[in-house]
């Protein structure tokens, strides 16, 4: 393991919302954008909740108030080729 990776930690039963979770029905329904500051870095984690699984969507760093154009479009288009799988 590197010295730069990050653990992850899975918060077996516990919800999140504001400010660490947001719903994002722009995106879809159950669609969700996940807030992390690093240090130097503020990412963003775009999943949806369904129910047998937690689909990650995107993960990309935070430059602007508004979520880009182009993420909530990767984020649709990923979606429509997980659920025609």
């Amino acid at each position: 393991m590197s010295p730069f990776d990050k653990p992850l930690v899975w918060l077996h039963g516990e919800r999140l919302s504001m400010p660490i979770s947001r719903p994002m029905p722009n995106i879809g329904p159950r669609c969700h954008e996940l807030r992390i500051t690093d240090e130097t870095v503020t990412w963003r984690i775009m999943y949806r909740l369904d129910i047998d699984a937690i689909v990650l969507l995107e993960v990309f760093a935070k430059k602007t108030p508004q979520t880009p154009k182009h993420v909530i479009d990767t984020c649709k288009s990923r979606l429509r080729r997980y659920d025609a799988a």
